[in-house]
């Protein structure tokens, strides 16, 4: 089965915000009918070190549903410990970007979405696109990127995932409340251009993919979450990134922004100070990890949960 889809869930911090965009009134999850169950997790933890630096990398899921408890044993010691945040990106919700989502995401120059694809991927298109809730034509005008990730998201929301529940609310919360410092490997505009510079074919592929698994989508993040609560750091990566089939989306989404990643690491370890980097955990997994990147360089991450 393709799994280009899955790529979409290292993008998750400004997810919420595309989908915002795409169908209004549809900002934030919706009330769950009751409290859910407290459920226990131990997701991963790796420390990187020298005579003077710390720095944790912590793999997080950005979009959870409630009833998660995961800030706990080494991963909130750690953090409590740190003396700067370090996420993806920074101030998603700026409506700069916002504005900067609704720009980018439109087919340069001007071509109709539908048009573009094939009939039976069309079909599947405007079924997906009805099941969401949105009318058939309402991207007609967006590049079919965003179409792929507003119908990765879109179903989630409605079954209650949604940011605020993500560990990076949590942790960006908690920085505000310590003024911990709170710096971004990446800029939202960034993430974005790394989808919309992708060639037309690609994106048009990467649709066809998405819609082509929509129908287990619940089932796929469910199994995803569920390794992630367990540490379970190799089927992590084994789900999310191992099975992709699109070389060129891997190597632009993933394996090239984890080799920037680790470039930053080896030069923030030249200055004392604690640091907790956290970021998606398909980044921090399997054979192109920002782990793996870290070693060819000499520097040793070492599993601490």
């Amino acid at each position: 089965m393709i799994r280009c889809r899955r790529l979409t869930w290292l993008f998750a911090p400004f997810l919420l915000l595309l989908t915002s965009c795409a169908a209004p009134g549809q900002t934030s999850a919706p009330p769950a009918p009751s409290t859910p169950a407290v459920q226990a997790a131990t997701p991963a933890l790796w420390k990187v070190a020298d005579e003077d630096t710390t720095i944790w990398l912590f793999g997080t899921i950005h979009i959870l549903p409630a009833g998660i408890d995961w800030y706990a044993g080494p991963v909130a010691k750690a953090f409590e410990a740190s003396d700067t945040l370090v996420t993806e990106i920074v101030e998603a919700s700026d409506p700069t970007v916002t504005a900067a989502v609704g720009r980018i995401a439109l087919s340069d120059p001007p071509r109709n979405l539908r048009e573009q694809l094939p009939p039976e991927v069309r079909k599947a298109y405007e079924q997906a696109m009805n099941e969401v809730g949105l009318p058939a034509g309402a991207l007609d005008a967006n590049d079919p990127w965003y179409a792929a990730v507003a119908l990765s998201t879109l179903p989630l929301i409605k079954d209650g995932y949604g940011t605020v529940n993500g560990a990076e609310a949590l942790l960006v919360s908690q920085a505000k409340a310590r003024n911990m410092p709170h710096i971004g490997l990446e800029t939202p505009e960034a993430q974005l251009k790394l989808f919309d510079t992708l060639p037309q074919e690609t994106q048009v592929t990467y649709l066809a993919e998405v819609l082509e698994t929509f129908p287990d989508l619940r089932t796929e993040v469910r199994r995803m979450i569920s390794a992630w609560k367990a540490g379970e750091a190799d089927d992590l990566a084994r789900l999310m990134n191992e099975e992709e089939s699109d070389p060129l989306l891997m190597k632009v989404l993933l394996v090239d922004r984890n080799k920037a990643w680790a470039s930053w690491i080896h030069e923030r370890l030249q200055q004392p100070g604690t640091v907790f980097v956290a970021v998606g955990a398909g980044h921090l997994a399997g054979k192109q990890s920002v782990q793996t990147q870290l070693a060819a360089r000499q520097i040793r991450a070492v599993r601490v949960q």
